[in-house]
């Protein structure tokens, strides 16, 4: 008895569940709402030769000697390491906090332990989170206007589990991410990347799986990584999204726009936007001599009712419980797995979703599989 299994969306946790199923030799057919693949991991190129990410600034990272071998699978990387500031102030600061900015204001005395003990005190809000893992002054400059204009509401509406641990470079590292021992972009860019990853995969574009599934054929097994709430017609009500309003601006007569490709704004005098990001940063050392002038994108939040344009969950306890009532109820449905972003409504970093999908195949898809079909899987060994 064979076995077809059905994906429901081409990011990268449904990309890696198909390449995962497709190498042991499972039927897939991918089903993507867009008329591109990879979700919100997709890239372009403008006019100017300078490489966009559609979706915002997607910076590979990963510990993982697993999840980085499958990522060079589809491409080879090039190393970069992200390096982030926030305007403040009139100038640009590292973001995270540098032990030089502590000392700088006057707060020396938020030593290492500070912000291992505040962290498991009480607190009911962000903001009553936050003010216990940084000075007040670090709060009302970087943060709470920033919190503000990314989510819409004030941070004393926001769950405290927004909050993880604040973290200060105390060997004044001026990277996001030092810790990380592989970091970098794909050198072809990521459409190209994510498109290598389901290849000889069949693969439909365009197709609202939803609208269109009682004309297909049944699945062995179902993968939905589209919102949860919509799987089920909204019929509890609609979760709550983020999205980003992007406005590009080429600037033909600049070599560089700002010090950083992310530079964070965080001060509502300077507008509605939460960030600027310059793309040129982002290209190789030898490909920037080549490029004239710079582009930079304005990211300003807005709340979509559009389901593509859905980026970010909302951390409060109403929405949270809410995607709870609909995960109660997909787990009682046979042959469906509902994962992802958007069916998990929480956040994933990239090495965080392909590990999870890696995780989802071996533990919860091919146990399913087998049964169906009858045949013994192997095991993958990915934890």
């Amino acid at each position: 008895m064979s076995a077809n299994v059905h994906i429901v969306g081409s990011g990268l946790t449904g990309a890696t569940i198909a390449r995962l199923l497709h190498d042991q030799g499972y039927a897939v057919t991918v089903f993507e709402r867009r008329a591109q693949i990879g979700g919100n991991v997709h890239d372009f190129l403008h006019s100017s030769g300078i490489r966009v990410h559609s979706y915002g600034p997607h910076y590979f990272r990963t510990n993982s000697e697993v999840i980085w071998a499958y990522v060079q699978r589809f491409g080879s990387f090039f190393s970069y390491r992200a390096v982030v500031k926030s305007y403040v102030d009139g100038q640009y600061e590292n973001w995270p906090i540098l032990a030089a900015y502590l000392k700088r204001i006057g707060a020396e005395q938020y030593h290492k332990s500070r912000f291992f003990t505040a962290a498991s005190l009480p607190a009911t809000n962000f903001e009553e989170a936050a003010l216990q893992l940084m000075p007040v002054e670090v709060y009302e400059k970087f943060v709470k206007n920033y919190t503000f204009k990314q989510w819409g509401v004030e941070p004393k509406q926001l769950s405290p589990d927004l909050v993880k641990r604040f973290e200060v470079h105390y060997d004044d590292d001026p990277h996001l991410t030092p810790g990380y021992k592989w970091q970098g972009l794909p050198v072809d860019g990521y459409a190209q990347w994510m498109t290598r990853m389901l290849d000889g995969i069949e693969l439909h574009l365009g197709v609202d799986y939803l609208q269109e599934q009682k004309s297909l054929e049944p699945a062995s097994f179902t993968v939905f990584t589209g919102p949860i709430d919509a799987f089920f017609g909204f019929d509890l009500g609609r979760l709550h999204y983020r999205g980003q309003k992007r406005e590009h601006h080429y600037l033909p007569n600049t070599n560089w726009y700002q010090p950083c490709a992310q530079v964070n704004n965080p001060a509502l005098e300077t507008g509605d936007h939460i960030r600027t990001l310059e793309w040129k940063h982002l290209i190789r050392l030898e490909q920037q001599q080549f490029i004239s002038g710079t582009l930079i994108t304005r990211e300003t939040p807005f709340s979509p009712q559009d389901i593509d344009q859905y980026e970010y969950p909302f951390p409060d306890n109403t929405n949270q419980g809410l995607y709870q009532q609909y995960r109660q109820r997909a787990q009682k449905i046979p042959n469906l797995l509902i994962c992802g972003r958007l069916g998990e409504y929480r956040y994933y970093d990239m090495d965080q979703a392909i590990g999870r999908a890696m995780m989802l195949v071996q533990k919860q898809i091919l146990p399913v599989l087998s049964v169906n079909s009858g045949r013994k899987f192997s095991n993958l060994l990915y934890f």
